[in-house]
């Protein structure tokens, strides 16, 4: 006989309570207010960090730099002119992700391409400046940074005018191939044309700049200037052990290394950028006689 099963009475049963959650370390940040330091992991108020040129209060590590905010610190204000440039980011192999990787990076950065160019004052002087930003692609060089950059400098012929340029790039964009290649030949004349004109050049090289971008025109300015700790190189460091067989210094490729042998001129702090521009392009202009 088959055993009847036992029907429990609903109001009887127990309800299990729900377990208590363990405790954890975790801190919620609250969304666009605050950041973390990749170095010293401390958490900094974004308003704190803006006011101090963008580098950690805690440990002094730099944070890098969006285009708008490098200009907001150089130029006098409302004094830049950008340069009104009808040139779009073109496709030359064909990708089928990069035209969608372009247009997603232009609304989350507010930028059109990984340089931002046009004329300003640094002090009362004026300039012609570029400003690379490696939010966008790395910052890397194809077709349009190349153009832009090469535009910009035969604009300060045209002009008579000094220009500085703020490198930040991963290299030549791969996306591109040869033809961003090319960019590298194309910025290097248009450098030795404006020396031919007795103009002055100024580079700043920021974390990180690599690739074609040092092998052309970021490393054959009149003055070479970084910032510190910044991580400046052709092909990066474990690349080159890797090839070599050997193991390189800890501070390989940073721009205290490279002051040390020669690559560059000067190591200067942000907060001390705008002022130590002005006087090398008024001590320039005072050795050409200029007004």
């Amino acid at each position: 006989m088959k055993k009847k099963e036992r029907v429990k009475d609903p109001d009887k049963i127990k309800k299990r309570e729900p377990t208590a959650k363990r405790a954890t370390n975790k801190v919620d940040i609250p969304i666009g207010k605050w950041i973390k330091c990749d170095k010293c992991k401390e958490i900094i108020y974004k308003e704190t960090l803006r006011e101090n040129y963008s580098i950690c209060p805690n440990c002094g590590a730099y944070f890098r730099m969006h285009i708008n905010k490098r200009l907001e610190t150089i130029l006098d204000e409302g004094s830049y002119k950008r340069f009104d440039l009808d040139i779009d980011t073109t496709n030359p192999l064909g990708l089928e992700d990069y035209p969608k990787k372009i247009k997603a990076l232009r609304e989350k950065t507010g930028i059109q391409e990984a340089v931002g160019c046009g004329t300003g004052k640094i002090n009362g002087e004026d300039v012609v400046i570029c400003v690379m930003d490696s939010g966008f692609l790395m910052g890397s060089m194809g077709v349009v940074v190349g153009e832009k950059i090469t535009y910009s400098i035969e604009k300060a012929i045209e002009l008579k005018l000094p220009i500085i340029i703020f490198c930040t790039s991963g290299g030549a964009r791969m996306q591109e191939g040869i033809v961003s290649l090319m960019q590298m030949a194309k910025t290097t004349s248009a450098i030795r044309k404006l020396n031919d004109a007795g103009l002055l050049y100024i580079s700043v090289l920021t974390d990180p700049t690599y690739g074609g971008v040092t092998a052309s025109f970021a490393s054959i300015a009149d003055i070479v200037l970084a910032e510190p700790k910044a991580m400046i190189g052709f092909a990066g460091k474990r690349v080159i052990e890797q090839t070599i067989g050997q193991t390189l210094p800890e501070d390989f490729q940073t721009s205290e290394f490279l002051l040390d042998h020669g690559f560059i001129d000067k190591i200067v702090e942000r907060k001390d950028m705008k002022n130590t521009l002005s006087t090398l392009i008024k001590f320039h202009k005072d050795q050409l006689g200029g007004e």
